[in-house]
């Protein structure tokens, strides 16, 4: 789908990233950005498409931004295939979260070599064949779940981790830094942390229910005393599946990313916590950064967009709630 200009070309600003001309360095030239999520069908893609729409609006006509990715995280090859597209088609630069640290750079290469840049956002690529990262820093956040578990469980606990997915650079940093954490406490006994959920809800939902049932004493209550999720899906399922179970609430369930549901289970005490990153901010950044590369400026070569631990002691404050409940209907509908 192309994004809707509304308005003239906008100040670089928000996010203390500086300034930058109003005028584009070529002239007249529009820059045609295509901006290509992992998925298309969680909540924080949506809100990755809200960044862009909102980079799309202050730069105004000039530059052009199209939106367009896989339905599932798990599409390596139609990712590709929509680099490929586009880089047929001669954009003018690409915006990239990679599904695959390793499937995706060949195809970034070649657009590198085809004289189409490419700036990464979200999620790793095993390659220096790009203009800038822009995105969290996952292994901190990881770091940041594992710290609250140890916290809450008084450093002698039983836990399990249900990873999300191979080759996503992003979550498997998430992991890395949670077991890192563990790792120094001897009274942290990790029962569980090789099972994947997959790329949906539902997949991860049917792996926490085989994962729960290996866990569960005779009266039905779990053997385990935490559980962590390192995204959106993988956490949602294992809600779902403690819900069903009758088990929400009964362990320390500590989650990345949010949707609605997620929100809800914090709310209620479903989640211990939730670690948060920005994906308007880091769409929004992602563009801005292309764009001010394509017009000759000096961009970094990494871009942090920060990530914050949020409970429910502090899930009211208005920046948790900006994080929580981001406005992505202002720049999408």
């Amino acid at each position: 789908m192309k994004l809707r200009w509304l308005g003239l070309v906008g100040m670089w600003v928000s996010f203390g990233c500086g300034t930058t001309e109003d005028v584009p360095a070529g002239g007249d030239e529009v820059l045609t950005i295509a901006v290509i999520p992992k998925g298309t069908t969680h909540s924080f893609w949506r809100a990755i498409h809200a960044g862009a729409e909102k980079a799309s609006r202050e730069l105004g006509p000039s530059v052009e931004v199209i939106w367009k990715g896989p339905a599932r995280e798990d599409d390596r090859e139609a990712q590709v295939a929509e680099v490929e597209n586009f880089v047929n088609r001669g954009v003018s630069g690409i915006v990239l979260a990679p599904t695959d640290d390793k499937a995706l750079r060949l195809p970034v290469r070649n657009a590198t070599r085809a004289g189409v840049p490419v700036v990464i956002i979200d999620s790793a690529l095993d390659s220096e064949d790009y203009v800038s990262f822009v995105a969290t820093d996952n292994y901190r956040g990881g770091r940041l779940a594992g710290e609250r578990m140890v916290e809450t469980t008084g450093g002698k606990a039983r836990v399990m981790m249900l990873r999300y997915m191979e080759g996503s650079a992003s979550t498997m940093k998430r992991e890395e830094g949670f077991m890192d954490v563990l790792a120094e406490h001897p009274g942290i006994d990790i029962v569980s942390s090789n099972q994947h959920a997959g790329a949906t809800a539902e997949l991860a939902y049917q792996a926490s229910e085989n994962l729960l049932a290996r866990f569960k004493n005779a009266d039905g209550s779990l053997e385990v005393d935490g559980i962590y999720c390192p995204n959106e899906s993988s956490a949602f399922g294992m809600l779902r599946a403690l819900q069903d179970a009758g088990l929400a609430g009964s362990v320390q369930l500590i989650g990345f990313d949010a949707s609605e549901q997620m929100v809800r289970g914090l709310e209620n005490g479903e989640f211990d916590a939730l670690v948060l990153q920005d994906p308007v901010k880091m769409a929004y950044l992602g563009v801005k950064t292309m764009v001010d590369h394509l017009r000759g400026r000096t961009v970094p070569a990494r871009l942090d967009t920060g990530v914050t631990l949020i409970t429910r002691d502090n899930m009211n404050e208005p920046a948790m709630q900006e994080l929580l409940r981001p406005d992505v209907d202002k720049w999408l509908n």
